[in-house]
């Protein structure tokens, strides 16, 4: 039971509104009730509502803080690994030794895809963009993996979610692999999630794959660093779709669809974009005007975030494996990645960009470190869904678990009244 009230008076009448408390973060308002007295809030975005209660995430941006189930995602990311994540997401502990061991054994267990879905490549244009295959081939998971679509048993669920956590790096790099026309390449259960992913991108049937532990690493924290951030455009999108009864597979489709949007998933691409834009240490100067002068259109990508007010707290890791990335390579005279590194300096030191606390975010860090291994663009906000899955899982499966609703938005009117239909012929 709420222990405060709120009062709302509109007019002669008070409305008495139950108060909540969270574990962390803001007081809610209950204002349900107000639906009984003909009354809605007006809320565009969702920015002020709690649509949901969750043990999941934590983020406070005005702190810098973000935490997944309780523990901070800096310890996380120097500490654990992808897939201990993902099982700390699912379940809410982190796994004792022998959990560890059998959940990354069940994990590469699943790794592979039914044979008849390469054949649903084909349907697709070589030059399809890699996100409109992506929420193609995941929704059509439901009808290649039926038997395990009843969301009302905890086992059905439990067995989609690991076949979702396993079986999107292989779609991902399968993805890839059709747009350039090369052969698919099978998942090898001997090598590491990261290990994995990079061995089915870049591997070839010619020759025996060796991929770089520094950049397994970075790949590895680049999906950790991605697994979940609370009630975002995306996750509210598969709790969305979930709540109207719908199969995992097609809720984690509606998410790759959200996250493909430019205002969300594209940041990382869009800060590639943008290095391009510049083309040469010599526009620096230039740009950066541009981005300080408030009526110029262009902004410099990859730095602040509309959550953090502070510095991103994945952002200081994620600049840790893209230092070790570059020196690993040998890539620090990149034209494209020296514009970045000194973007960075800027953005750091610059009384401008320091005041506003505009400093580079985990996109910036993210988008350097997949140009670095090579990877395109337009493949970047595949990763990011690959990375993300278990955190829209742990949603939809938190969700399902309790008493849920459908979601059900409402909306103020601003049409036309109730008329009347007139014959086409006495119209005017």
């Amino acid at each position: 039971m709420a222990e405060k009230k709120a009062q709302l008076t509109i007019g002669d009448t008070t409305h008495e509104l139950p108060v909540y408390s969270g574990s962390l973060g803001p007081d809610v308002v209950d204002v349900r009730d107000l639906t009984n007295q003909g009354l809605f809030t007006f809320d565009p975005g969702f920015v002020s509502t709690a649509a949901c209660e969750s043990k999941i995430t934590f983020i406070d941006g005005s702190k810098g803080v973000l935490l997944h189930r309780g523990y901070p995602i800096e310890q996380l990311a120097e500490q654990s690994d992808y897939l201990e994540v993902c099982y700390l997401l699912m379940y809410g502990d982190l796994p004792s030794v022998e959990q560890k061991a059998k959940f990354i054994a069940t994990i590469k267990n699943h790794t592979m895809v039914h044979e008849q879905l390469r054949n649903f490549f084909n349907g697709f244009r070589r030059d399809a963009h890699p996100m409109a295959i992506m929420c193609g081939v995941v929704g059509a998971l439901s009808a290649f993996y039926h038997d395990s679509l009843d969301i009302s048993n905890e086992q059905h669920r439990e067995i989609a979610a690991f076949r979702l956590i396993s079986k999107m790096p292989t779609l991902a790099a399968m993805v890839y692999k059709y747009s350039i026309g090369q052969p698919f390449m099978y998942p090898r259960n001997d090598f590491s999630y990261g290990e994995n992913f990079l061995h089915m991108m870049f591997g070839t049937p010619c020759e025996e794959s060796k991929v770089n532990p520094v950049l397994a690493k970075a790949m590895d924290r680049i999906f950790l660093l991605h697994a979940d951030h609370e009630q975002n455009a995306s996750t509210s999108t598969v709790r969305l779709a979930g709540s109207s009864g719908a199969n995992p597979f097609a809720c984690i489709a509606s998410g790759i669809a959200a996250l493909w949007g430019p205002a969300h998933g594209g940041a990382n691409e869009a800060v590639l974009n943008m290095l391009e834009e510049i083309g040469d240490e010599k526009y620096i100067d230039k740009f950066i005007a541009r981005a300080k002068d408030k009526d110029d259109p262009f902004r410099l990508m990859g730095f602040g975030h509309r959550v953090y007010k502070n510095f991103d707290p994945r952002a200081k890791v994620m600049k840790q494996s893209c230092d070790e990335v570059l020196e690993e390579l040998g890539l620090e005279n990149d034209p494209l990645l020296k514009i970045a590194k000194r973007l960075e300096k800027i953005a750091l030191e610059d009384e401008y960009f320091v005041k506003r606390k505009l400093y580079p975010n985990v996109d910036f860090y993210s988008g350097i470190i997949l140009k670095a291994i090579g990877i395109p663009t337009e493949m970047f906000t595949v990763i990011f869904a690959t990375g993300r899955t278990p955190g829209w899982i742990a949603h939809w499966h938190e969700m399902i678990s309790g008493p849920y609703r459908i979601g059900r938005p409402r909306q103020l009117y601003t049409g036309s009244e109730k008329r009347d239909f007139v014959p086409l012929e006495k119209r005017k």
